[in-house]
């Protein structure tokens, strides 16, 4: 991996850790970025982090342009020797997996899609070499999954599996974007998964969705109450399938404030995780299961 250091106009620096989404890559622009805040530099206003890179927004008016580039730079070799590990949380997230809400609305733009005559789940099952749709879904929910970004639309996750990179699901976005999405649909594009946050346009395959709300500018949902987005860099997610009278149920329970999402409190070490993947993975899930 190569850094590379851009400016966007006065007030921005974008710092790119790789090309390509990686653990690693994650893990050291998160200990750039978090350096850059500890460091306290005056002039800086904004850290916005993102998968293999952050941004900083600076005023150039308390700190020159070349001078916040050469403390941005002498943070790197600090991040790059930190220890890649992370307190975080294990998230059990409930979907409806080929739920009406989202087959409607994918009908109504196949001719926005690679695979016009069949759903989204049958494009990705049969591109990824899979039989069914069913295991092709099973190979989704199995393994857990990283929240590496929040953002683009507010409160909007994107996660990354955990798993070996050859064993990875990948679907590429629609050919031409939607200009409809479902609040809370489960996407796919790339290598990231995603949960809609509201209700939009969007071009990631649609799986499913979740009655779990993630986002709630109001904070009336009894568990964000605290904080009005749900999701944040480092959490871990385990999708949990249910059937449409489980999603009623459990969409009856936030309308009446006494749903409580299931949380483990977890640590996430990558040379752990790296040198043994699927027990790894077991642990996390064991620590889920007994939340």
């Amino acid at each position: 991996m190569k850094t590379r250091y851009s400016y966007g106009g006065d007030e921005h620096i974008y710092v790119e850790v790789d090309e390509e989404m990686s653990l690693d890559a994650f893990f050291i622009s998160l200990s750039m970025s978090n350096a850059v805040r500890e460091a306290n530099i005056p002039g800086v206003t904004e850290i916005c982090p993102a998968n293999a890179s952050f941004e900083v927004r600076f005023d150039p008016d308390v700190i020159a342009p070349a001078d916040m580039m050469e403390r941005i730079k002498e943070l790197e070799h600090k991040a790059e020797t930190a220890e890649k590990r992370l307190s975080t949380r294990i998230i059990e997230i409930p979907v409806f997996f080929q739920d009406p809400w989202t087959h409607e609305t994918l009908m109504r733009f196949r001719e926005r899609h690679q695979d016009p005559s069949g759903s989204d789940l049958d494009y990705a099952a049969r591109i990824n070499g899979y039989d069914s749709v069913e295991a092709f879904i099973e190979a989704f929910h199995s393994q857990p999954w990283f929240v590496s970004m929040v953002g683009f639309v507010a409160g909007l996750p994107f996660l990354y599996q955990l798993v070996d990179r050859d064993k990875q699901l990948e679907v590429p976005k629609y050919l031409r974007p939607r200009t409809d999405t479902p609040k809370q649909t489960v996407g796919y594009g790339g290598c990231f998964s995603c949960i809609y946050s509201v209700r939009g346009a969007g071009g990631y395959q649609m799986f499913g969705i979740t009655p779990m709300p993630i986002f709630d500018p109001e904070q009336e949902v009894s568990y964000l109450k605290d904080f009005m987005v749900f999701f944040k860099p480092g959490d871990i997610v385990k999708w949990k399938p249910i059937d449409q009278a489980e999603y009623d149920r459990i969409l009856k329970e936030v309308e009446q404030g006494s749903y409580t999402p299931r949380i483990a409190e977890v640590d996430f070490d990558l040379d752990a995780f790296n040198a043994d993947m699927t027990g790894f993975n077991a642990k996390l899930m064991e620590a889920l299961n007994d939340a």
